[in-house]
């Protein structure tokens, strides 16, 4: 990732989903004034998710994902229809395109069902309005169309409103009539979108919120066979600007040089933040009236919760031999000999509590459904997921009925100074 662009995880993610041939790949490239999506007229031609960075004004960053149809048949097709689903844990707007022919039906539905249970905001674009009048193979001026038969409630303000409640009248309020094909009310539709992304976005800060001006922050940074070369890791990169913005001074170091680096800056700093697999070692070197805390633990805060997670640590005192414990990460990344979340982590369990504890891994979109044979889920910090992902994969194990920490945190707890590595959050 360049480090002038906005990582993945910060951007709004909008998905399309429709029935096959609803014209989605069609709006997509409406919308956007781009050839993102292939179109075609034959159903199904988007077989995979098709996602694209960019910038949508007037909102700004974003991701566009363009999904298979919901009626996709066939054993490939009821694949592609579960990675649609898996989609809809991430986005953050949803765009429901519907045939207005046809109207919405069963498949849309069902979809709008699942929308307002997972709370995702969401409107209803009934496309192809330039075929309303039957006539299918002459385009209609798009002026035909600015009439009382068009929806009069379709206003940017309405169609990102409404009571769920009254589910019909929610529905009238979601939709918005748009042409693909003539460009008939995209702008209508591009500020409505802007008003839904711009109500998800928050001031949430990953430290900045902890620092006044002047203060001064110490990153450590250890750098092993499984730093990337060349470059720091996205948190790494993140909390960095995150300081710079608070008006704060980061200093990064290597873990090898940080008791001489606190030794030469004259006075004690702020915070330390440290990479979670040194936690043991930095702890026995900064004093302790010195706040200390790791990246993976800011992350659980700026996207997760800390409660849950801090709960699910303590977990790891009742283990038991033969207990499974599910390793999590956002990203898929080649793992080294020394990988945090397949080797260190696993070892360190193994070694502090004595117990024959088994391991499964996962990463990326790869997060299972199944938990039923898990004691405990130790997720990654999270820095490539949406907080919309990242709060579905804890709502998952909670509905499950599993705890659930992360790799900052569990090591902590094992090193005997997760209460410490609270501290800078007053908890």
């Amino acid at each position: 990732m360049s480090l002038n662009a906005t990582s993945s995880s910060e951007r709004i993610h909008i998905g399309f989903f429709g029935k096959r041939n609803a014209g989605k790949s069609s709006l997509v490239n409406a919308v956007t004034g781009q050839d993102l999506a292939v179109v075609s007229e034959v159903a199904g031609t988007t077989t995979d998710p098709v996602r694209k960075a960019m910038e949508l004004l007037p909102l700004g960053p974003v991701v566009m994902i363009d999904t298979p149809g919901l009626d996709d048949v066939g054993s490939l097709g009821e694949l592609r229809v579960k990675k649609t689903e898996a989609i809809l844990k991430e986005v953050n707007i949803a765009i429901v395109v519907a045939d207005v022919a046809f109207g919405l039906q069963a498949e849309e539905e069902e979809l709008i069902e699942r929308l307002e249970t997972l709370k995702i905001p969401y409107i209803i674009a009934m496309n192809k309005v330039d075929l309303e009048e039957g006539n299918e193979n002459e385009e209609m001026p798009v002026q035909a169309f600015d009439r009382a038969t068009i929806n009069e409630n379709a206003k940017p303000d309405d169609a990102v409103e409404g009571s769920p409640e009254d589910k019909s009248e929610d529905r009238e309020r979601h939709i918005i009539y748009v042409s693909a094909m003539t460009g008939y009310q995209i702008p209508l539709l591009k500020k409505a979108i802007a008003k839904l992304g711009r109500n998800q976005l928050t001031d949430k800060k990953i430290v900045g919120d902890l620092l006044e001006p002047g203060d001064v922050v110490v990153l450590v940074v250890p750098i092993d066979e499984s730093a990337p070369k060349g470059r720091l890791i996205l948190p790494q990169q993140q909390t960095i600007r995150d300081i710079l913005d608070a008006g704060a001074i980061s200093i990064v170091c290597r873990d090898t040089e940080l008791a001489e680096t606190l030794a030469k800056l004259g006075a004690k700093p702020k915070l330390v933040i440290t990479d979670s697999q040194a936690f043991g070692k930095v702890s026995k070197i900064v004093p302790e009236d010195v706040l200390l805390t790791s990246f993976s633990i800011l992350f659980a805060r700026y996207k997760g919760n800390l409660e849950t997670l801090v709960n699910g640590a303590k977990v790891l005192d009742g283990l038991q031999d033969g207990d499974r414990i599910l390793m999590a990460e956002g990203c898929t990344h080649h793992r080294q000999c020394g990988d945090i979340g397949s080797v260190k982590i696993p070892a360190l369990i193994r070694k502090t509590t004595g117990k024959k504890v088994e391991f499964d891994l996962c990463s990326g979109n790869d997060f299972p459904e199944d938990f039923k044979d898990y004691a405990l889920v130790i997720h990654c910090g999270g820095c490539t997921l949406t907080e919309q992902m990242m709060q579905n994969r804890l709502r998952t194990c909670a509905e499950r009925g599993v705890p659930v920490t992360n790799y900052g945190m569990a090591i902590a707890h094992m090193n005997g100074i997760l209460e410490r590595s609270m501290e800078p959050f007053g908890e």
